[in-house]
């Protein structure tokens, strides 16, 4: 399942944060910095395995009379059919269980906005973006902080 768009607010702040690092004051590089900052909000999310801001997802599942997870978490509520059970559990993660295809439409995100990001996680995106600002030229890999400052936040899930 591919993930929604970003709020147009939480990258407009992601970007004033790395303007602010960066030191840059005029409007000229906005377009990339939003597009830089849109991608490593999206890579914090793929290592988490958490959706970090929060927004509506949509998503196909087939249960088939099982529980079965959503996509993405934490969830923060489910909207479904009258002939779907749901439930989220003590993890944030949500479930459903259906005798077949249903379309379920539900809210997940661990943050409102980009302002009520844990610090560490904002830092890392800003560190990434900054990074993919200054080597856009070159293949460098990016700093090792960044994954360090996202640590404590990946999720992990055991394979069924």
């Amino acid at each position: 399942m591919e993930f929604p768009p970003f709020p147009g607010a939480a990258i407009e702040a992601a970007r004033e944060a790395v303007k602010a690092h960066l030191r840059i004051a005029g409007d000229g590089e906005d377009a990339l910095i939003e597009g830089l900052a849109a991608s490593a909000l999206a890579l914090a999310e793929r290592f988490t395995g958490s959706a970090l801001i929060a927004r509506d997802f949509v998503e196909t599942v087939e249960s088939k009379g099982r529980w079965t997870a959503l996509t993405a978490a934490p969830v923060q509520s489910i909207d479904a059919g009258i002939d779907v059970v749901i439930d989220i559990d003590a993890q944030g993660m949500g479930w459903v269980r259906a005798r077949g295809r249903v379309t379920v439409d539900y809210r997940a995100g661990a943050a409102a906005g980009w302002g009520e990001l844990p610090p560490p996680i904002a830092t890392g995106v800003v560190l990434l973006v900054a990074h993919l600002f200054d080597h856009r030229e070159a293949g460098a890999a990016p700093p090792a902080a960044v994954s360090a400052l996202w640590r404590p936040w990946r999720r992990t899930r055991l394979a069924a």
